[in-house]
């Protein structure tokens, strides 16, 4: 007897501890994936050639991936676009409660994603932002960008020859910047078309228009403007205005640059005024100017200038 029940131990044991998983199987699951979510594996693409390694007061660029804070989230948002990644999954830790909540909320927060894509190189600038949470936790970005590579080639070869021609060694760092900024004014015109009815035959929108095609929006002219002083090595990020919801203003975008030790204002859009009789005009009004010459040349006209209303809590450096 002592015998049988000798040989039949080691099975019944083992039935009873299946029986335990199998009764277990949710906890046991739940304990595995917030084991794996406590120590994920993520994989860090090589960023492209276009990333800015300098950071900014309102982001910044992060090396570890696993989140704690909004604050967290949002500069791996930054580090995702600022790398030009085209892909990119990380993970929420357990101990960040708020974490996926968080995550749907910057990602469906398009005002705090544009201000994000100006501190970027305007190659690494993206169209669209596409956020996935899978059912074990895997948070996916996926980016669409403005630029192709066909137009990235054929801008930086206009620019190449623009440079060659404009730019001599004796020029210091003021001068360059003034001699650009009236070369692309002098050769483009503001696309109304596209203002006025949201398109065009034009790539106004981005470098192209104005480098290549001689028209341009806003977005146009500060994106060729921080291409050029992207290739000076001169620190520049972009700045946007935000419109109060329900209100008929548009938004603006223009240059913010770095400049004996300040950060100054330079808006070509409004240097390159749209006149009634067609006479094309350049200014230096809004060339390189604090924040103060800025409010004051917004008021001192004719005309109240309401586009330079940009958040100072996100543009930090601007402040003063």
């Amino acid at each position: 007897m002592k015998s049988l029940l000798k040989k039949l131990f080691i099975p019944i044991l083992c039935l009873f501890i299946l029986l335990f998983v199998l009764l277990n199987a949710n906890n046991w699951s739940n304990f595995l994936t917030n084991y794996t979510i406590n120590d994920p594996e993520v994989y860090i693409p090589k960023a492209n050639s276009y990333v800015k390694e300098e950071d900014f007061l309102f982001v910044q660029n992060i090396e570890n991936f696993m989140p704690f804070s909004k604050g967290d989230l949002k500069n791996i948002y930054y580090t995702i676009v600022n790398n030009g990644w085209k892909e990119f999954t990380f993970y929420c830790p357990s101990e960040y409660v708020k974490c996926l909540e968080d995550v749907k909320e910057i990602s469906n927060d398009q005002d705090l994603l544009t201000h994000l894509n100006n501190y970027v190189h305007p190659y690494n600038g993206f169209s669209n932002v596409k956020t996935v949470i899978s059912e074990s936790g895997d948070i996916t970005v996926s980016i669409s960008y403005f630029y192709s590579d066909e137009q990235i080639k054929a801008i930086n070869k206009k620019i190449d020859e623009i440079y060659k021609n404009i730019i001599t060694n004796d020029m210091d760092t003021y001068t360059k910047i003034l001699t650009i900024h009236d070369y692309i004014i002098n050769n483009t015109k503001y696309d109304i078309e596209r203002n006025n009815n949201g398109n065009s035959i034009y790539h106004s929108y981005i470098a192209y228009g104005p480098l290549l095609e001689g028209y341009a929006t806003c977005n146009g002219y500060t994106d060729a403007m921080a291409l050029f002083l992207e290739k000076m090595n001169i620190p520049n990020f972009k700045v946007a205005m935000t419109p109060e919801k329900n209100s008929d203003t548009e938004g603006h975008v223009w240059n913010a640059v770095y400049l004996n030790n300040q950060w100054f204002h330079l808006d070509l859009t409004w240097d390159d005024p749209v006149s009634n009789d067609g006479t094309d005009y350049l200014q230096h009004k809004y060339f390189l100017i604090t924040t103060s010459q800025l409010e004051e040349a917004d008021t001192s006209g004719e005309v109240i200038v309401t586009e330079h209303q940009f958040k100072k809590n996100i543009y930090p450096e601007l402040k003063n």
